[in-house]
């Protein structure tokens, strides 16, 4: 038996660290573990409501538009107030265009390098050679397809800009509707993007290159299964209720078909082997808090582990596509690439139709009436998955923020009963035929696209680290955990 660590994983966002006990050439446990501490539901404490949709977009730069989204969606909410049609349909749009971008990059930049040997030159090497499928002919047009995808990322934050006035970090999510107007030349732009661009990639380029990878290593189809519980909160909204989506909310249960209803009322967030004080164990986002509580007992983690009534849920396009019926196929590594690529195809096709439906006369927003005092929820996706914002208003202040993530109910440690989260159960029976070159273990990873920066944010320096200030000489630093410089 041996303990295999990866520290950091690469090729995602933020750090994550991944402990696997291996016997007998197979994962038979794991431990997930977010390295840095969450602390933005921190600072939003005190400011103005309005902030919220500024600030939690800095969580991450791969997906903040869902957070500008979620945090609009809980001041609707709050201030009772419905966006205009035109609104509606911009950050939908704006929204879009994350969602393929995202999923663009993670399968050409963040999860094809595990299946294939890149040129003999920096980032690609050094690397791990195992287990490469692809012939040379296969490999070198995969090669050009991930420099193509390079372009195709930037035309889709080219054409969220659009809308957005700039990506990332789009400065036009409100309260009450969106900040830009959709003038003609911006639609007939928007459009262009998307029947000459994107379009014509997603369908004849990435869709047949996941087909291709799921064809080379069909195995992949038996491993990462996990829990088998999905989870989806909805997005894109297609009317002026929220009621109508192109993804509905729903959630399915071991791997069963059967689309249950979701309360958030059994949303509890555990902290057992967390390091987060205990006083905040089990609690409901809506009344949770974060403390921090550096050293604590078996704790391993700066994530907090979500749980829907007690067990844990996936969340991500398998889990979207899942519920909305679209893919059922089956919950493993290959799944989540082809639900994935299956899914940008069906948001970029709506997109066109809902450009389409923007009135360049008409309205972009409705002034809200502002209360002091209110408690409110934002629930949408980000292409990682299910993703919540619960927000108190006191004197007219944010007196409590709360961010539920998708990388939080994918890569949570154990609950409070001790049961695994859903990348740690993903992990176990998966093969490893050379323990110094995991790469199968990678595989299961980055199938699930974890966005560390959502779930935990700042850092603190190892003991005798460097930090430097900017403006001043530098010193050094104690601290009473390892962190990363």
């Amino acid at each position: 038996m041996a303990i295999i660590t990866i520290d950091p994983v690469t090729r995602l966002e933020g750090h994550l660290k991944i402990n696997v006990e291996v016997d007998q050439d197979e994962v038979t446990n794991a431990w997930a573990t977010g390295t840095l501490f969450r602390g933005f539901e921190t600072i939003l404490v005190n400011r103005p409501p309005e902030d919220a949709q500024h600030i939690t977009q800095r969580i991450c730069g791969v997906c903040p538009v869902p957070h500008g989204l979620a945090a609009v969606m809980a001041l609707d909410r709050a201030y009772g107030v419905t966006p205009p049609a035109n609104a509606r349909i911009m950050r939908n749009l704006v929204l879009g265009a994350n969602f393929i971008q995202s999923h663009i990059l993670h399968f050409y930049h963040l999860s094809l390098p595990d299946f294939i040997d890149g040129p003999n030159m920096p980032p690609w090497q050094p690397s791990w050679g195992a287990d490469k499928r692809f012939n040379s002919t296969d490999t070198n047009r995969l090669m050009e397809h991930y420099v193509m995808a390079l372009a195709m990322t930037r035309k889709a934050h080219e054409m969220g800009a659009l809308f957005g006035g700039r990506m990332p970090h789009p400065p036009t999510y409100v309260a009450g509707g969106f900040t830009t107007t959709p003038r003609p030349e911006r639609i007939t732009k928007f459009k262009s993007y998307l029947q000459n661009d994107l379009l014509p990639f997603i369908r004849n380029i990435y869709l047949k290159d996941a087909n291709l990878l799921a064809e080379r290593y069909q195995d992949y189809f038996e491993i990462g299964r996990g829990p088998g519980n999905l989870l989806s909160f909805g997005v894109f909204d297609q009317d002026a209720a929220g009621t109508l989506k192109l993804f509905k909310r729903g959630r399915t249960v071991n791997g069963s078909t059967a689309v249950q209803s979701v309360d958030i009322n059994n949303i509890t967030e555990h902290v057992t082997h967390s390091w987060y004080a205990d006083s905040t164990n089990n609690l409901r986002p809506a009344s949770g808090a974060t403390l921090p509580q550096y050293p604590k007992g078996q704790a391993y983690s700066w994530s907090k582990a979500p749980r829907y009534g007690g067990v844990p849920y996936e969340a991500g396009p398998l889990a979207r596509m899942w519920v909305n019926g679209d893919y059922t196929d089956g919950i493993s590594v290959m799944d989540r690439h082809l639900a994935r690529a299956q899914e940008t195809l069906k948001i970029a096709q709506a997109m066109l139709v809902w450009v389409g439906q923007l009135n360049a006369r008409g309205p972009v927003y409705t002034r809200p009436s502002v209360l002091s005092s209110a408690s409110s929820y934002g629930l949408t996706e980000a292409p990682r998955g299910a993703l919540g914002h619960w927000l108190n208003i006191s004197s007219g202040k944010i007196s409590r923020y709360m961010v539920v993530t998708p990388t939080c109910w994918n890569a949570s440690p154990r609950d409070m009963n001790s049961t695994p989260g859903p990348i740690e159960q993903a992990l176990v029976n998966t093969p490893v035929d050379d323990p110094d070159e995991p790469v199968e273990v990678l595989r299961v990873i980055h199938s699930f696209d974890p966005c560390l920066s959502c779930a935990v944010h700042v850092m603190t320096p190892a003991k005798g680290a460097k930090a430097f200030i900017l403006g001043h000489s530098h010193s050094e630093v104690d601290s009473p955990f390892h962190g990363h410089q």
